[in-house]
């Protein structure tokens, strides 16, 4: 009983152990070393089989898809190499909005900026309410706890840029103020 009480606590205070790939090993940085193309920091890094970067933390500032990220950042790779998600170490802006970063845990512990393969911003954590593509979207909290009540106050992407969903902080074309919007493809 207690083991499992371990592993559902600590599924979910981190996302990276849990979402844990099979074969994927961890190396012990022993100096900030650039890797396909990041500037990873000393300490822990993981890969995929045959040596691909799956994560690690930024040792400085560095894009990430479309994304700027500052160092501390957590990167997440897909094992083609493209982006998968940041967790920022702390509120940042990426492509034009504040994103919610940082977190009590660490930032490998925080929200998760997420991106499409192509590097185009899929999701986001907004710092406060912030006017998206002129719908009134809610910022805020995040978390297990917090994030599952009615859709979550994630902001949501298209491929194409445009505005997928969000929680409103007002009415907005007939939707009532608290609740989640989406719009079409």
């Amino acid at each position: 009983m207690k083991t499992i009480l371990l592993i559902a606590l600590t599924c979910t205070l981190s996302v990276p152990l849990c979402a844990a790939t099979p074969n994927a090993y961890r190396k012990t940085l022993a100096q900030p070393t650039v890797i396909q193309g990041y500037p990873c920091a000393k300490g822990y890094a993981w890969f995929y089989p045959g040596d691909a970067l799956k994560s690690c933390f930024l040792a400085q500032d560095a894009s990430f898809g479309e994304a700027k990220v500052p160092a501390g950042s957590y990167i997440t790779l897909l094992a083609n190499g493209r982006p998968r998600f940041v967790q920022l170490v702390q509120d940042a802006p990426v492509d034009g909005y504040a994103g919610r970063g940082g977190s009590f845990l660490g930032p490998s512990e925080g929200p998760i900026t997420a991106l499409y393969p192509s590097g185009k911003l899929r999701s986001i954590y907004l710092v406060g309410d912030q006017a998206v593509q002129g719908v009134p979207c809610r910022g805020g909290e995040w978390g297990f706890f917090t994030d599952h009540n009615k859709g979550g106050n994630v902001v949501e992407f298209n491929q194409d840029g445009k505005l997928h969903a969000c929680r409103l902080t007002r009415d907005f074309n007939g939707v009532r103020s608290g609740y989640r919007i989406t719009l079409g493809p």
